[in-house]
């Protein structure tokens, strides 16, 4: 079983959270994921448990329990979607030529012009 944690104290580390995971059963990984630019925790973790009975027991035991001075959030984690299946893009844009105006202002490029 896959399982999500969240609300982690910054200093926590794989072995912080491997102790806590431990006295509910077998823990065959635990990582704190950190950001890539600089290094530090990015407040979150991933456990995998062998045994989905003992996970969750452990998301029993450890989900609203305050660690560190924060209160965890722990759940069986939701598989990431498949790149197809995000749904609808959003944002991005890039340029786009109108016919007619375009651009704020100076009124932009305009073809009637010509």
């Amino acid at each position: 079983m896959n399982i999500f944690v969240g609300n982690l104290s910054y200093s926590s580390t794989d072995e912080d959270i491997r102790g806590l995971f431990e006295p509910s059963g077998e823990v065959s990984s635990a990582k704190v994921i950190n950001d890539r630019e600089t290094g530090r925790s990015r407040g979150f973790a991933f456990v995998e448990m062998p045994n989905d009975d003992e996970g969750r027991a452990a998301i029993a035991a450890l989900n609203d329990r305050e660690v560190g001075g924060r209160q965890l959030r722990v759940s069986e984690a939701q598989g990431r979607p498949e790149r197809g299946d995000r749904g609808p893009r959003s944002g991005g844009g890039g340029f786009r030529q109108e016919r007619f105006g375009g651009g704020g202002g100076g009124g932009g490029y305009r073809r009637d012009r010509f």
